[in-house]
């Protein structure tokens, strides 16, 4: 029987580049080989692979096969070094044993050995979204939050087996939590290894379920926890709550809790680094004759001097009024921004008062004014 084309073999075109031949080879090997795919053809079809990827992946090879065909390799050509033409495992392109995960680490292994099966391994950790006050968020709360997650049985601790019941060695794997073959391939004998299906990697089997998490050896409860947020935390930062995540398996610690603080906007303060900013609306007489007022601060208010001749815009300094650092080192201060407010109704007396009031100034204006308008000139001359 004529045998079948490689490209064919491969379900690629001619024309396909060293790429895309070695992904159809990694695709192909993995449905077809004999350890994964029981069907009778499967062996004979991952030789085929195999051959086709072996010429196709070395370009002298495939040079003379496009030109040749598989005449290229018979009557003592490349066709009769057989499966030792691959050199090891780099001829695959892998880049060495140690790149074979990829492709047969799965299929030779099970996924892994003995000890990295059944080695004790923390829980996963969960995350938590708690959102707080702007206030909480500057001096610092304890938050009760409630948290589903999973727990080791406190009636079998684990163990699966109902209390009282005796743990037996699995049968399919005599306790050592692998189940072992040995296969014949192209490369040669391979063993392979798997975790064991009945006992799950854990060498032992119970002979009575527990009746309280019905041989899983976990619960799933929700537990209430208490968090504690630090003064000066901002928008965005995390909480870890250690080992408050789920169970660990043989016999590892739980995981943590990630709570990730969101921080609601205030309705008067604006948050910068440690500073918090406020602006504060003033008339334009309190700016230009001065005057004490009362500016709000995280702790209530407190009165503030404001100098004559206050500009719109200014800031003023309150020492120690800000956020705490969260890592401990002070606190940061309020930053008062004047806006000075223009009134926009104005009874009659008012109005004659400020007509009064500009005609007593003459042509006198504030020294920022003149230069500015002094700029306005020099820019249109």
């Amino acid at each position: 029987m004529a045998k079948q084309d490689f490209y064919d073999i491969l379900g690629v075109s001619r024309d396909a580049s060293q790429d895309e031949i070695k992904k159809a080879y990694r695709r192909l090997a993995r449905e077809y080989h004999p350890d994964v795919n029981k069907e009778p053809d499967a062996e004979e079809r991952f030789k085929e692979i195999n051959e086709a990827y072996r010429i196709l992946s070395d370009p002298d090879s495939r040079r003379q096969y496009d030109q040749f065909g598989h005449a290229a390799f018979e009557n003592g050509g490349a066709g009769d070094q057989g499966f030792g033409g691959f050199g090891g495992f780099g001829d695959f392109g892998f880049g060495g044993f140690e790149d074979l995960g990829d492709i047969f680490a799965d299929m030779f292994f099970g996924g892994g050995s003995t000890s990295s099966q059944r080695r004790p391994r923390k829980g996963a950790d969960l995350r938590y979204n708690l959102t707080i006050e702007f206030e909480e968020a500057a001096f610092g709360v304890e938050k009760t939050i409630e948290i589903p997650r999973t727990e080791i049985c406190s009636h079998c601790h684990g163990n699966q087996a109902e209390p009282g019941t005796p743990l037996k060695t699995c049968p399919d794997c005599s306790g050592t939590g692998q189940v072992r073959s040995v296969q014949r391939t192209p490369f040669g004998a391979i063993q392979t290894s798997r975790t064991c299906s009945r006992c799950g990697g854990d060498g032992k089997i119970y002979e009575k379920a527990c009746t309280v998490c019905h041989g899983s050896g976990r619960v799933r409860k929700t537990r209430k926890i208490t968090v504690k947020i630090p003064a000066g935390i901002n928008d965005g930062q995390v909480v870890r709550v250690g080992g408050q995540g789920e169970a660990g398996s043989h016999g590892g610690p739980y995981g943590d809790l990630l709570v990730v603080v969101s921080v609601k906007p205030h309705k008067i303060f604006t948050r910068q680094g440690n500073d918090i900013i406020c602006e504060v609306p003033i008339t334009f007489v309190q700016a230009a004759l001065g005057d004490e007022i009362e500016v709000p601060t995280l702790e209530g208010s407190v009165k503030m001097r404001i100098a004559e001749g206050t500009q719109s815009g200014r800031v003023m300094r309150l020492r120690g009024k800000g956020v705490a650092d969260v890592r401990g080192f002070g606190r940061g201060d309020q930053l008062v921004k004047i806006r000075v407010v223009t009134p926009t109704k104005l009874n009659s007396k008012q109005k004659q008062i400020l007509r009064e009031f500009a005609a007593a100034s003459g042509d006198s204006m504030p020294d920022e004014t003149k230069s500015f308008f002094d700029k306005v000139k020099d820019a249109l001359r």
